[in-house]
C-alpha cells in the first residue's frame, strides 16, 4: 500500500461515518488529523495551538480539498500534500482574520451546501457538529504502513532514549536531562511532545514530573512521548546509581507484572473498563492494592498520547492493529512501553537494546519488559 492508497483508505472510513451520521462533509483542522489523513504530512506552525495552520474538506462522496492561505499553500503542496490528492483551494489570509465563520463558508460552498450539515473536528460555533470522538474510531485500526512507520518511531525512541539515560551523570539537572532527550530524539527526526524527568524523592511526590532545577543523586526516571509523522509513541526508563534498591527492584517487579497483565488482556474486542478492573486486581494481588487510583494506567494511543484511558466506566474495545501504551505505576516506580495489538497478541515497539530486562510468562507467552539501569 504507498501512500496515495494509505489516503483512499482513510477517506473512505470518513465518507463511510459522514454517511452514517448524515452528513455532507467535515472540516479537519486538528493537527494530529491532518497527519493522520495525509499519511504523515503536518499542519502545524504554532504548536500551542490544536488548530494547524491549514485545514482539509472531506465530503460525504470522498471529494477531498485542501484549504490553505497564500502564505501556506505552496510549502504544502511542495512537503506535506500533494495536489493530485487533495485539490487546493487558496485565499487570502486577510479575508480568513476578518471572518469567524470564514472556514466554514468555504467549505460549505465547496460541498454545495450553504448552511448544510457540515461536522468539524473542532468545536466551531452553532450549526456545526464537533465529531472528533468519532473520527478517532476511523484511526483507531492502523494501515499495514502505519505499523511499519510506528515499529520504526517506536525502535528509534526506544533506541534513542536508552543510549541517551546510559550516559546521564549523576549531578545534572532535571531540565538538563530533558534538553538532552529532546535532542536525542531530534537527532532520529522525532520531537518530544512530553518530556518529564524526576530526580529522587520526586518519583515518588509526582506522577507526572514537570522537570526542574533539582540536581539528580541516586535514582532518575526518564518519560517520554516522542512523534513522527504524526504518530506518538511512549516509553519510561529509570536509572540508578550503584546496586538497585531492594524496594525499588521489588516494587518495579511488580509494576512489570501489572504490565504483562494488561499486555496479555489486550485483545481485539477487550473492553476499557474490563482492562482497568485487570489493573486493579494485579496490583491487589502484587500487595499494592489502590495504586490504579493514583495514576491512569494509560490505553490507546496513535496520533495523540492518549486516545481514551481505561477507567471504571470506559466503554471503548480494543481494535485489531490499534496502538497501546500502558502505564502502570506503583509509588516510586513505572513501566511504559508502547504495543501494537494483533489478533494474536500484542507485540512491544519501543524497547531499548541492552536495556535489563523484567520477563513476565502469562498463559505461555514471555512478555519483555524494562527494569531498572544500574550505572
Amino acid at each position: 500500500m504507498d501512500r496515495r492508497a494509505e489516503i483512499t483508505e482513510k477517506t473512505e472510513r470518513v465518507a463511510s461515518l459522514l454517511d452514517t451520521e448524515n452528513l455532507g462533509g467535515v472540516l479537519l483542522s486538528a493537527q494530529h488529523n491532518f497527519s493522520w489523513l495525509t499519511a504523515g504530512g503536518r499542519n502545524g506552525i504554532d504548536l500551542s495551538r490544536e488548530p494547524g495552520a491549514c485545514s482539509l474538506v472531506v465530503s460525504s462522496d470522498g471529494r477531498r480539498f485542501v484549504l490553505a492561505s497564500r502564505i501556506e499553500m505552496a510549502r504544502m503542496l511542495a512537503e506535506e500534500l500533494s495536489a493530485e490528492d487533495f485539490e487546493p483551494v487558496e485565499y487570502p489570509w486577510e479575508e480568513e482574520k476578518g471572518s469567524p465563520t470564514f472556514l466554514l463558508d468555504r467549505a460549505r460552498a465547496l460541498l454545495g451546501q450553504p448552511g448544510g450539515a457540515l461536522a468539524s473536528d473542532l468545536p466551531a460555533g452553532p450549526g456545526v457538529r464537533t465529531i472528533e470522538s468519532a473520527l478517532a474510531r476511523c484511526r483507531y485500526n492502523l494501515t499495514p504502513p502505519e505499523i511499519e512507520r510506528y515499529r520504526s518511531l517506536g525502535c528509534d525512541a526506544g533506541t534513542a532514549i536508552g543510549a541517551l539515560v546510559k550516559t546521564l551523570k549523576p549531578g545534572e539537572t532535571e531540565k538538563e536531562v530533558a534538553r538532552r532527550a529532546q535532542d536525542a530524539l531530534a537527532s532520529r527526526d522525532i520531537h518530544g511532545v512530553v518530556i518529564l524527568v524526576a530526580a529522587d524523592e520526586r518519583i515518588r511526590q509526582f506522577r507526572h514530573p514537570v522537570p526542574t532545577d533539582r540536581r539528580w543523586e541516586k535514582v532518575l526516571m526518564v518519560v517520554v512521548c516522542a512523534r513522527r509523522g504524526g504518530l506518538i509513541a511512549s516509553l519510561s526508563r529509570i536509572v540508578c546509581v550503584g546496586p538497585v534498591p531492594d524496594e525499588l527492584a521489588r516494587r518495579t517487579l511488580a509494576c512489570a507484572r501489572v504490565d504483562a497483565k494488561l499486555l496479555a488482556a489486550t485483545r481485539p474486542g477487550a473492553a476499557g473498563d474490563e482492562l482497568y478492573r485487570l489493573a486493579s486486581r494485579s496490583y491487589m494481588e502484587e500487595g499494592f492494592e489502590g495504586e490504579e487510583r493514583l495514576h491512569h494506567q494509560g490505553g490507546a494511543c496513535g496520533y495523540r498520547t492518549r486516545d481514551w484511558v481505561a477507567h471504571p466506566s470506559c466503554d471503548e474495545r480494543v481494535q485489531a492493529n490499534q496502538a497501546f501504551a500502558w502505564n502502570p505505576s506503583i509509588t516510586g516506580t513505572k513501566v511504559e512501553e508502547t504495543c501494537i495489538a494483533f489478533d494474536d497478541g500484542c507485540q512491544i515497539i519501543t524497547a531499548s537494546p541492552d536495556w535489563p530486562s523484567i520477563q513476565v510468562t502469562i498463559e505461555g507467552r514471555l512478555y519483555v519488559l524494562p527494569g531498572v539501569l544500574s550505572l
